[in-house]
Parts: C-alpha cells; structure tokens; sequence
C-alpha cells in the first residue's frame, strides 16, 4: 500500500506508538492466529520425523546414532525462520522419531530434552550476537559454525550419550565412540544443512539469466556428484579433491551453489564412512568419526566462509560503483554548467568554506 501503512502488523504497531497499548484482537483474530502457530509447530514436527528417518538410515550405534544427523539443521533453521515459538514442533518430532527405539523412558526423555536444548541453545547465541540468515557476511558463517554447530551440539551428543550408558543400554567403555558419532551427526546437521533451508528461505528464481549460465551450474552439480562418489569409494585418499569444486560453487554462485555442493559432498562422506569404505577402510570407528568431522568440517567451512567472503567483495564493489556513477553525474553536471550549481548543496557549502 505505497504512501500508506500496510495493514496488520504495521496498523498495530502504529496504534501502539500512539496509544501506548496493544489493541485488543477479536476472536477470529486470535484464532487465526493460534491456526497459524499449530500449522507451523506441525510442519516443523513432520518435517523433524522425515529427516529423523532419514538420518537413521545410515546409524552406527544401537540403531539411533549416526554421523548426520539432518533434523538438528531443521530445527535451527525453523526457529530462526519461524521463531522459538515452533520449539514444541522439535520437541515432539524427537519423541517420534526416538519413541521406538530409545531403551527406556528414562533415555528417551533425555535424548528429547537434549535434542530440544541443543537448537534452543544455537537460537538464542545467534540472535544475541546479531546472526543474519542470509550469510553475506563473513562474521556470520563463522557465527554457524562456532555458535551454532560446533558448542551446542554439545549438549545433544553428551545428553544422548550419557542417558544410554546410565539406562544399561551402552557400555562404559563406549561412551567417547557413541558421543563422537553423536556430536558429528548433530553438528553436520547444523553446518550443512540449515545453510540450504537459509538458502531456500530467501531465493527468488531468477530471471533473464543466460542457458551458459543454466549449463555452468548444471555441469558443477554433475561434477560434484562425481567427484563426491570417487573420493568416498576409491582406496586412494583422495578428499581434497572436493575442494577445488567448493572453491568453484562459491566464487561463481555464492551460498546458492556451494551449499547444496556442501550437502552432496558431506553426505558421500558420510555413507562411505557407514559403509567402511574408501578412506574410512582400516580405522576403528573413533578415528573415522574424527575423519568424518575433520573432513566435512573443513567442507562446511570452505563453503560458508568463502560464500560470505566473495558476497561481501560482490556488494563492496556494487557500493564502489555507484559512488563512482554519482560523482560522474556530479562531474557532468559541473561541466555543464560551469558552476558550482550542479554541486549538492552539502557539497557547496563545504566548498565555499574551504575556499
């Protein structure tokens, strides 16, 4: 509505400025309202339970352990997105996903609480330092990485961890092996995962864009799902390899192309580590999982960190070029009129003190 308040939020918060009071809503507004939350919580819930029966196809420990672990990024992307508000849509995915096959209630309910915890606890550290969900900065991706993967999945690894070994449902002696699977799984989710949701949250398709442009991204995602299928099958270690692709992604795409690369390449990783293939062939599981998270750490990290970089350069020189078309402008104008009128009156004014 140009020239004028959009109705709803805007109108209230306007009413609010004046009054100093919220203006009551009708039923059929809080209504709507509270229909609009249950959708969501819902969504989140369903959304949870799929990737949750997704991620335990490739388990490793007690059938409920594994090193990617997709509904961690579900859950920070949603209450990012969607507000902490959906955090029962978390808490009752878990329980779904757990129900069947936790070894007691007593586990069950600390693994739920720990899988609820984990992403409230990255909401809450990104909000208060300021995260952006587009990640066009660099201080952002190091925000996800640090703030949001890395330390509080803590708390989801050594929560789940600790309710098996206490319930008899894991021995002692494998407690360090199932919590390093476990904080893989959890903060993989995280770095290659909510990136992606990020991604789809705020893209638009895009137009007037040239077919060598369709063909460029179409000959990256064939190369990356080869290269990805190589490193993790061939017994030659081969890993790096999948940088030079990430680089490519980056520079030429930003997150839109390197993070569904990150995906591809992570998710290789994680089946030939399940499947003891590849490099994962000669290694107890300890080391694969530090393997693992090396690795698709290293992965995360080109891919947020170089995005962020080359998005900041793209919008440095976007701001170097329209400084230098308005001093043309200024330029022209002068030459035209031989005068200081062409000047903005700022401009003018400085100047004729200056002389």
């Amino acid at each position: 509505m140009p020239g004028g308040i959009r109705p709803g939020s805007d109108a209230r918060r306007v009413l609010t400025s004046i009054n100093g009071v919220m203006p009551p809503r009708t039923p059929a507004q809080r209504l709507q309202i509270h229909s609009a939350t249950a959708l969501r919580i819902l969504a989140v819930t369903a959304t949870y339970y799929g990737a949750g029966k997704l991620g335990l196809l490739e388990q490793l420990v007690r059938g409920q352990v594994t090193p990617l672990w997709p509904p961690t990024g579900i859950a920070v992307a949603a209450l990012l997105v969607l507000g902490p508000y959906v955090w029962p849509g978390i808490t009752l995915g878990a329980f779904l996903v757990n129900v069947w096959i936790s070894p007691s209630p007593l586990a069950l309910a600390m693994i739920v609480a720990g899988n609820t915890a984990a992403p409230l606890c990255t909401y809450l550290l990104l909000r208060r330092t300021g995260f952006q969900t587009g990640l066009d900065r660099l201080r952002d991706a190091f925000l996800l990485v640090f703030l949001g993967a890395l330390g509080p999945m803590l708390i989801s690894s050594t929560a789940g961890s600790a309710a098996l070994v206490l319930t008899g449902a894991l021995p002692v002696s494998r407690f360090w092996p199932t919590w390093s699977v476990w904080w893989t799984g959890d903060a993989m989710g995280v770095l290659v995962v909510a990136p992606l949701l990020f991604v789809a949250h705020e893209m638009t398709w895009p137009r007037d864009v040239r077919p060598v442009r369709w063909a460029e991204a179409a000959a990256l995602a064939v190369g990356t799902l080869l290269i990805a299928t190589v490193i993790t099958t061939t017994s030659f270690n081969l890993l790096f390899l999948a940088l030079p692709l990430l680089i490519w992604a980056a520079f030429r795409f930003q997150l839109a192309g390197a993070a569904p690369c990150a995906l591809l390449i992570s998710t290789a990783a994680v089946f030939g580590a399940v499947r003891h293939a590849g490099p994962f062939t000669s290694h107890d599981l300890f080391r694969d999982m530090v393997t693992l998270q090396t690795f698709n750490g290293s992965v995360a990290l080109t891919a947020l960190l170089l995005s962020a970089l080359i998005t900041e350069r793209n919008h440095t020189q976007l701001q170097i070029q329209q400084l230098c078309r308005q001093l043309g402008e200024i330029v022209g104008q002068l030459s035209v009129t031989g005068s200081l009128q062409g000047l903005p009156s700022r401009l003018r004014g400085r100047h004729q003190d200056d002389s």
